[in-house]
């Protein structure tokens, strides 16, 4: 029985931090897969943005740097990194760069193809909307019921 739980144990851990590498190894490539200096000079970025984009590309220079920020949900870093090069290139310039080096892709899922991430984030965009529909109906409903209370004062 030790044997079993010590195998079982083992092959959790590797596989877990086989995928996590992998989470990395797609952060790298996102990173070293563009030209950044020529992005900066396409989109005629400032000096500020640049550095701002620099930085962003800096921030976690090796595996136990990223990994210590996204061991709970590796996958994140892909919203994560996407929410803020749009911060610094802003909304039009962003959409810009998509265009032209993820060919009009959400970049988000150009480096999560191979891990069923993208049916993983339908599905929970879906379960979300199911969520918001429930809530406005029932919310309209309660409202409904919500003028009716002043007739029970009569």
């Amino acid at each position: 029985m030790k044997k079993l739980l010590l195998t079982v144990f083992l092959v959790g851990t590797f596989s877990l931090s086989y995928a996590q590498s992998d989470y990395y190894n797609d952060y790298r490539r996102s990173i070293s897969d563009v030209n950044w200096q020529r992005v900066v000079a396409d989109l005629l970025l400032s000096t500020t943005q640049a550095n701002q984009i620099y930085v962003l590309n800096d921030r976690y220079r090796d595996y136990d740097t990223w990994n210590r920020v996204y061991v709970v949900e590796p996958g994140r870093w892909r919203n994560d990194r996407y929410s803020e090069l749009e911060r610094i290139l802003g909304r039009e310039k962003y959409i810009i760069f998509k265009k032209k080096y993820y060919r009009g892709q959400n970049p988000v899922i150009v480096y999560g193809r191979n891990k069923n991430d993208y049916k993983k984030y339908r599905k929970e965009q879906e379960k979300y909307y199911k969520n918001q529909e429930k809530y406005y109906k029932k919310q309209s409903k309660h409202h409904g019921r919500g003028h009716g209370h002043d007739d029970d004062w009569d």
